[in-house]
């Protein structure tokens, strides 16, 4: 049986009493009188009889109680004991502590960040093994209403990403404590085709010859390489070849910082063309002697990619009267440009690195002429004559 209490050092009541077999003693700010013990012991009488019903509920009763962590264990090992699985939140932090092992840092980033905000809030409580397809399918549902900071819905593509980690948690604890995954017979949303938007050769000329002069090597490298945002801006010159002609992809800078590359596939030798020699050539002697990073701002740092597209990318897009697409788009200039002279898929699909070639065929299919070489030669004689002027 409970009491009410009174703490000699502050005079203040307290409950005292026996719950799930621990004591609890729980603090108010009622002096002790009479009155207040007559109001309090009421409280406790009807406390104990929700306990003896079974229908006490601590948290609501005691919001702020310490106690509170110590009531969520118990009923934690409890229902592990009933259905021998974790909660979602338990399991979900033993996985990510596994996993991040393999990951870079900017993807674990990603996922932490998708963690916290989305998937532990909505599925935190839930055994994973008593977790329903309906479940997943109304989470989905909702992350489709769901607006981004500038008000637009979330894309088929960012809520495919929530799903695929929520899919790789249950697969695993399906796999572990042998249960069916919920996620059967759930695809991904339909994501609609884009297609890419790669420069002509008048465009490029355009740009290459409107663009800053210190920006000119930068962007002639991007074009004619198809290096990624990341690569480029996280080469350095221990990675740039000259008598092998090579530049050789082995870091990339994301958030501020140099990471392994995007896959084991992007760690790949570029060939140099010509206007990439040169180009490199001339960027040596603005920064070979002052960084280790190729291309720099003024603060001898790598290049920020926010400020290259607000300040220099766009508005030169703007000025030249050319339709709005992102720095990526060099990328899939470059691989346009050597399907155009005639170079062979697998020497292409290396160049880019991707593992084979059926992402080449699947997004550049209708730029592929007939293929012949496969050395870069015939890329090399293009672009000279192109370019003559550059």
């Amino acid at each position: 049986m409970g009491h009410i209490r009174a703490r000699k050092e502050t005079g203040k009541l307290f409950f005292d009493f026996q719950y799930q077999n621990l004591r609890c003693r729980e603090q108010t700010s009622l002096p002790d009188t009479p009155a207040n013990k007559k109001k309090l012991q009421q409280m406790l009488e009807r406390i104990e009889a929700e306990i003896l019903l079974n229908q006490f509920d601590y948290k609501a009763t005691f919001p702020s109680s310490k106690m509170l962590p110590k009531f969520e264990d118990i009923q934690q090992k409890r229902r592990q004991q009933q259905n021998g699985t974790p909660l979602f939140k338990n399991f979900t932090e033993q996985w990510f502590t596994e996993m991040k092992g393999s990951w870079r840092i900017s993807y674990i980033e990603s996922i932490r960040h998708i963690l916290d905000k989305r998937l532990i809030p909505a599925f935190g409580e839930a055994d994973v093994s008593q977790m329903k397809k309906v479940d997943l399918m109304n989470f989905r549902a909702d992350l489709s209403n769901q607006k981004k900071k500038n008000g637009d819905l979330l894309s088929p593509t960012h809520i495919n990403r929530h799903m695929k980690i929520l899919r790789m948690i249950l697969t695993e604890a399906a796999d572990r404590f042998e249960f069916l995954t919920p996620f059967r017979n759930i695809k991904p949303l339909k994501v609609p085709k884009t297609d890419i938007e790669p420069f002509t050769f008048e465009e490029v000329n355009l740009i290459l010859s409107a663009v800053r002069p210190d920006f000119k090597d930068y962007y002639t490298v991007r074009f004619f390489t198809g290096m990624r945002t990341g690569e480029i801006h996280g080469l350095k010159w221990r990675f740039v070849d000259f008598e092998k002609r090579q530049i050789l992809i082995r870091e990339c800078y994301v958030r501020g910082r140099t990471e392994y590359t995007k896959t084991d596939e992007s760690q790949r030798e570029i060939h140099m063309s010509q206007p990439v020699f040169d180009a490199l050539k001339a960027q040596f002697k603005v920064t070979g002697d002052i960084s280790e990073y190729v291309f720099i701002n003024s603060a001898a740092l790598p290049l920020n990619h926010s400020n290259m597209a607000n300040r220099v990318w766009h508005p030169l897009l703007r000025h030249l009267g050319l339709r709005k697409r992102t720095a990526y788009q060099s990328r899939h200039t470059a691989a346009t440009l050597w399907l155009a002279s005639g170079e062979a898929p697998e020497w292409i699909a290396r160049q880019m690195g991707h593992a084979n070639t059926e992402m080449l065929f699947r997004v550049y299919s209708r730029y592929v002429p007939n293929l012949t070489r496969q050395d870069g030669s015939a890329f090399d004689r293009l672009i000279s004559q192109q370019f003559k002027e550059i």
